[in-house]
């Protein structure tokens, strides 16, 4: 959904999304450790992202569109350098924040019990993806030629110190966050938490499995991402025009991931309408109007329908008042008795 996402903060919304994603797989296959671990790394790389699209939106008066963005980094130098920073670390280049704790799911995913090449295989395809996205965002945002308007564009400005500051800070902890807890592989600090959990869910692993294999699959994974930063640099880096001869091509899969796989569309179609519907023919149409409101209307009726019944009886004379007073007492005194 995010590869073809034209608005800056969709583009990292979606992202979030998967780094989630990533964080749940690591629930599942018992890697505690390596789940907490990302949430760290990530809270560094994805507020910086975000703070940094924030920087950008404000400099070239509040346009959230990367296709008028381009030509931005020598006019932003500090937001570029810092955003270019954290996609480095949510790529899982090697070294930065998110290159330990993403391999160190990956690898859980692939030699836990619970997991299974599958799994491993959806991780390392995703971690592709999220490359090429987020250096598409760099490249539209900061390279090529501008398509900033030419009325906002001599106005556009470096964002000030209280926002470029903690732009620096977390870009500094995307980079060296990962050195909190790296892979079992290097041998230099552990990050397992999975001892505590040891028996609760299930029984957790020691065993970190075959160090070669782990090396192995750490390898294609950074291959693979960065081939997509390559793919990214060919198709983005001067703009949309290689990629809109390929859009061309393949329109469908365009208009898919553009409108994000159609989920809005097929959650109105299959939750949304049913419910709707069923709310206003049945619950409202049927319940509502035939028992709900009708008990409450017949209740109202019979009330005013009483009132209207004894109200002669209400008409001022004393002496009817007396009258009944004396009938009353006497019906009373009869029951008594």
């Amino acid at each position: 959904m995010a590869t073809q996402q034209d608005d800056i903060k969709r583009v990292l919304a979606y992202s979030t999304l998967s780094q989630l994603g990533y964080m749940f797989l690591a629930m599942g296959v018992g890697a505690f450790g390596a789940g907490v671990f990302h949430v760290m790394t990530h809270a560094f790389f994805k507020a910086l992202l975000f703070l940094g699209s924030g920087s950008v939106i404000l400099a070239i008066h509040h346009e959230q569109d990367m296709r008028k963005m381009g030509a931005l980094k020598n006019k932003l130098p500090i937001t570029y350098v810092t955003m270019l920073l954290g996609t480095l670390a949510i790529s899982g280049i090697p070294f930065f924040s998110g290159f330990f704790s993403k391999d160190e799911i990956l690898w859980k995913a692939f030699s836990s019990p619970f997991g299974s090449p599958w799994l491993w295989f959806v991780g390392f395809l995703t971690a592709g993806i999220t490359a090429f996205y987020m250096f598409r965002m760099i490249y539209l945002t900061f390279h090529g030629e501008s398509r900033v308007d030419s009325h906002v564009a001599e106005h556009v400005r470096e964002s000030p110190l209280s926002m470029t500051l903690p732009l620096m800070i977390l870009a500094a902890l995307a980079v060296i966050g990962g050195f909190f807890g790296v892979p079992h592989v290097f041998h230099v600090i552990p990050n397992g938490i999975e001892v505590y959990f040891h028996n609760f869910f299930a029984e957790i692993p020691a065993s970190h499995g075959n160090v070669s294999t782990e090396w192995t699959l750490m390898i294609l994974s950074v291959i693979f991402a960065l081939f997509a930063w390559f793919m990214a640099s060919r198709l983005y880096h001067s703009g949309f025009e290689i990629a809109s001869r390929l859009r061309s091509k393949w329109e469908w899969a365009y208009q898919l991931s553009l409108n994000k796989w159609y989920v809005d569309e097929l959650y109105n179609s299959l939750i949304i309408r049913p419910i709707r519907l069923l709310s206003t023919h049945l619950l409202w149409g049927l319940f509502d109007q035939n028992v709900i409101d009708r008990a409450v209307n017949t209740t109202g009726a019979v009330a005013r329908s009483v009132g209207n019944t004894i109200r002669p009886l209400q008409n001022g004379l004393i002496q009817n008042y007396a009258l009944i007073f004396t009938l009353g007492t006497f019906l009373i005194l009869w029951y008594l008795t």
